[in-house]
């Protein structure tokens, strides 16, 4: 018998399939072929509850603690995709294993003992805890950086319907080496599933803008961090397409204020890729800084994306919640965070997008959470002369603790509704209006080191002649933010015309937000 196969035993698991291989020499080739042999397999087969192979994400990790790849799949950073059984030919040892299939399946953990020379199989049911599509909720992620080739599959695997992949961003341009398709740039499968190859993402000093709609990408390839501003990109894209959909991809960047001025975008990512499977992102990057004692980490930086985000609707800026998880880029899967929209009927493409920008949504990177205040959605705008009285019926499915589901009026909690199970939960609530306003609901679940949660949408209520609440403690914040960031922007632009050009859109901002301060109607 060869030496390797006595040593194997006493060499770290990850190195011993690359010592096998190394000793595939003229004189010794008969003997490594059957030291191959004496390698375990394994086999991964997962099935719904009919009994039918499906696609799902599965996280493999060997003895050492090192992700397993499987050969011929998508894999990125811990995890790999499947659609159906898999063999792996493995070195021995200890195997655990996650499966999982988005926020509407209850995971499948576990582990296994691979042999010498022995097949070993893991055959798992994964099983609904809820439907969402059913009920006419069809998810999707925004913020998506994968292979366009592995994109149907790695849909299937989280079971999302709607995925803009971002083919373009910064100095990266798939376009540039590939003809644009004539056919267009959406494709569907499955029935009613879309992904849209042109999506693009402008990432610079100033933060993330997401662009939706475009037939062709912006020349955004040889920029500086401050010039040109986004803003200009902005003016080209609308002019491209004037019902292009611009996402804010995280509420504390810094040229927020003037991407809000410019009355131009469609959304705002609450559910984003800071927030990550295992772990947060606690700082704001090159964001807006939170202040940390207030908000400490690991969560604080979760909690600044919603205070931002209310902030910017207590000054009347009516924008939908979305989600984003930058798979490819950053360390989750697709689909890790996603907006769910109502879409009763058939589902469409553009039926989606005209869906999410009339609010009929929530976000979410864990719990399923449905509500209806008076038969209505979120986004739904309550009229009356005096006052509104609301039931809110709300649903909750989630596999993490969830102690209690919050209601959160004007930016702040006004009652709390507390869960006997966490888990799965239908309560009702009550909530009246004598005054314009807004309320949304939300649930944070008791994970530890990650921020994971569900937002509904807002719903807006307009009492008497005063159609909007404007905040001038919010406008405020925002104006602040404004001045300070245009500083920034004198300071990092030695070059006079660039600055003065930069600068411009920074003013307008300045005065927007004043002008809305000198408009408030409430504190």
């Amino acid at each position: 018998m060869n030496l390797t196969y006595h040593l194997l035993p006493l060499i770290p698991n990850f190195v011993r399939q690359t010592l096998l291989l190394a000793t595939l020499t003229a004189s010794n080739l008969a003997l490594a072929q059957q030291d191959l042999l004496h390698l375990g397999q394994l086999q991964l087969a997962i099935r719904d509850e009919a009994g039918k192979a499906i696609a799902c994400r599965i996280h493999l990790s060997d003895p050492e603690g090192n992700p397993v790849q499987a050969p011929g799949l998508p894999f990125f950073k811990d995890h790999f995709v499947c659609d159906a059984p898999v063999l792996l030919r493995v070195t021995p040892g200890k195997y655990r294993y996650e499966i999982e299939r988005g926020c509407e399946y209850k995971p499948v953990t576990g582990s296994v003992r691979v042999e010498f020379g022995e097949l070993q199989a893991v055959r798992a049911t994964l099983r609904r805890i809820a439907h969402a599509s059913a009920a006419g909720w069809f998810s999707g992620d925004l913020h998506v950086h994968r292979s366009l080739r592995d994109i149907p599959l790695l849909m299937r695997a989280e079971d999302l319907h709607v995925a803009p992949v971002i083919t373009w961003w910064n100095e990266h341009n798939l376009w540039t080496s590939k003809a644009i398709p004539k056919a267009g740039v959406v494709r569907q499968f499955d029935g009613n599933r879309f992904y849209n190859m042109m999506a693009g993402e402008d990432e610079r000093e100033g933060g993330a803008l997401m662009y939706f709609g475009l037939t062709r990408p912006l020349p955004i390839s040889a920029v500086s961090r401050e010039y040109p501003s986004p803003l200009k990109f902005v003016d080209q894209a609308v002019r491209q397409n004037p019902n292009v959909w611009l996402d804010i991809e995280k509420p504390f960047w810094w040229d927020v204020p003037a991407w809000i001025a410019s009355g131009r975008m469609r959304s705002v990512g609450i559910a984003n890729n800071h927030m990550c499977r295992n772990k947060m992102y606690e700082d704001e990057a090159w964001g807006y800084p939170r202040d940390e004692q207030r908000l400490p980490p690991p969560l604080g930086n979760g909690y600044w994306t919603q205070e931002i985000y209310y902030h910017l609707l207590n000054t009347g800026n009516r924008l939908p919640p979305t989600a984003g998880s930058a798979s490819g880029v950053l360390p989750n899967p697709v689909g890790y965070n996603r907006v769910y929209v109502h879409c009763a009927g058939e589902l469409t493409y553009p039926r989606w997008w005209h869906e999410l920008r009339a609010g009929h949504c929530f976000v979410t990177n864990g719990p399923i959470l449905f509500c209806k205040a008076n038969g209505q959605l979120p986004g739904h705008v309550f009229r009356h002369a005096n006052r509104v009285d609301l039931k809110l019926d709300l649903k909750l499915v989630s596999n993490d603790a969830v102690p209690q589901i919050e209601i959160i009026r004007d930016g702040s909690v006004v009652k709390t509704v507390s869960l006997s199970d966490g888990h799965r939960e239908q309560q009702a609530a009550a909530l009246s209006f004598q005054e314009s306003g807004w309320f949304l609901v939300r649930a944070i679940t008791n994970t530890s080191d990650t921020f994971r949660f569900a937002s509904t949408g807002p719903y807006y209520v307009e009492i008497g002649e005063s159609r909007q609440r404007i905040s001038r403690r919010s406008a405020q914040f925002f104006l602040d933010w404004a001045q300070q960031r245009r500083q920034r922007v004198i300071k990092a632009l030695p070059d006079l015309a660039q600055r003065e050009e930069v600068v411009r859109y920074h003013d307008r901002a300045v005065q927007f937000w004043q002008e809305k301060r000198d408009l408030a109607n409430a504190e």
